[in-house]
């Protein structure tokens, strides 16, 4: 969800002195004066549990699908498991399909199954035909309110006909050219319809080289295709090349705007759709998970310390610089993660140049180390006046950084041929190495030269 706006945020400062105050007409007239659905969802998002069924419970029946639709998922199904089959039929009369496909998608199978009941034939199929596909895909992300021409007519023709609609789809810059098979063979731009002699074919002005997205091609897939060409909107088909509906902008950066949700989210071992203001029991379940991994990750680096217990008690310092290899170890690594995340995210990466990249961060990795190496040598041997603790601190350093950037750079790869987010399991693994491999080095040295 974007930033408020000003007038929204004046609006939220104003409905929390109602709500405090108890003054309900007041907090009603503050939500449908006027203000903008997706202001609505973002005040709601922006209030704890009580509060936001207050606002619910008053916001008008009218711009109910409308707020909706611009809810957090969590948020969403909670208001959307409170209402009847009927309440959510009425609710997103006005939505496209794909935003009701999106909302059924929160709703166990048999209350989907009753709503579905419930609309009128033709809605129904639009929005089966969006369900029959998995959620992160192309056919799960379009919409199927199109407007389709024939490519035999004349431009005056389509003129007329569109003349005849009292608006046009939403983000509508083509209209999809289909033959009578409902196969896609091109795109009218409304700016060449517009400026084009009357007397021509859709034929002759169409554009056959529109980039065309496949039903089944991943949602990520879909973002790229967008970008790399400035797109508005774009057709989506199925093997056959049959048109079954167009993907838009505005869904396309939804899908980025959550992709980086992810991504943020992910390297702390949160969900993406993490509600802010969810309850306390609800919010300690989900992150008792990752502190259980880390805890175990924790145990494995404390057990390889516990390995050199007596080389601690005899060389005090140890214990003092210990830290420092681990976390220059973990900082390196972790600069390799990102950029190799990144990497596959944007699909830069691929088989052909990724030894290039890891021989790269190896050269990194080992001038850093050089560096660092003499500064912390220096440092230690100011410190504790012994060459020989520096010597093990110079070493540990570069052994760590190395291993860090083995580390960083193969873990997303391997991960991601795996089948695991390496957003999610990434970080982790990446601090168990790097802690382990520092601990081992810094202390298995200093076992050999003070023991």
């Amino acid at each position: 969800m974007a930033e408020l706006s000003e007038k929204a945020r004046s609006k939220l400062h104003s409905l929390n002195e109602a709500l405090e105050s108890g003054a309900m007409t007041r907090v009603r007239r503050i939500i449908n004066s006027g203000l903008a659905p997706v202001d609505v969802a973002h005040l709601i998002e922006s209030s704890p549990p009580k509060a936001r069924k207050i606002i619910w419970e008053l916001v008008d029946k009218e711009i109910e699908g409308e707020v909706l639709q611009y809810l957090a998922i969590d948020i969403q199904s909670q208001f959307l498991s409170d209402m009847s089959a009927e309440e959510v039929v009425d609710a997103t009369a006005d939505l496209d399909s794909d935003d009701i496909a999106d909302m059924l998608q929160q709703l166990p199978e048999q209350v989907t199954q009753e709503i579905l009941s419930s609309m009128d034939h033709q809605d129904r199929a639009r929005v089966e035909a969006i369900l029959g596909y998995p959620e992160d895909s192309a056919g799960g992300l379009m919409n199927t309110d199109t407007i389709t021409i024939r490519p035999d007519i004349t431009l005056d023709v389509v003129l007329r006909y569109l003349r005849r609609h009292q608006s046009l789809p939403d983000m509508t810059d083509n209209l999809l050219v289909v033959n009578r098979q409902n196969e896609f063979i091109g795109a009218l731009p409304i700016r060449k319809l517009l400026v084009s002699d009357p007397l021509q074919t859709v034929r002759e002005v169409m554009s056959t080289g529109s980039t065309v997205i496949q039903a089944t091609q991943h949602e990520t897939e879909v973002a790229k295709l967008f970008e790399r060409h400035d797109l508005v909107s774009a057709p989506v088909v199925d093997a056959n090349g049959m048109l079954l509906g167009r993907i838009t902008i505005d869904d396309v950066v939804d899908v980025i705007r959550e992709t980086a949700d992810h991504s943020l989210m992910s390297m702390a071992g949160l969900d993406e759709d993490e509600d802010t203001f969810a309850p306390a029991l609800k919010t300690a379940r989900r992150r008792a998970v990752w502190l259980g991994i880390n805890l175990i990750t924790a145990f494995i680096a404390s057990a390889v310390i516990g390995l050199f217990d007596k080389t601690i008690e005899a060389v005090v310092a140890l214990a003092v610089l210990m830290p420092i290899v681990a976390s220059m170890g973990g900082i390196a690594g972790s600069q390799v993660l990102t950029l190799v995340i990144r990497g596959q995210a944007l699909g830069h990466l691929s088989g052909a140049n990724f030894r290039w990249l890891f021989n790269r961060e190896l050269l990194v990795a080992a001038l850093n180390g050089v560096l660092w190496a003499i500064v912390i040598a220096i440092l230690a041997w100011v410190w504790f006046g012994d060459p020989r603790l520096s010597l093990i601190m110079a070493a540990a350093i570069m052994i760590n950084l190395m291993a860090a950037a083995v580390a960083g750079a193969s873990l997303p790869q391997i991960l991601k041929a795996r089948g695991i987010d390496p957003a999610l399991a990434g970080g982790v693994i990446l601090t168990t190495v790097t802690d382990v491999v520092g601990f081992m080095s810094f202390l298995g040295l200093a076992t050999l030269i003070y023991i």
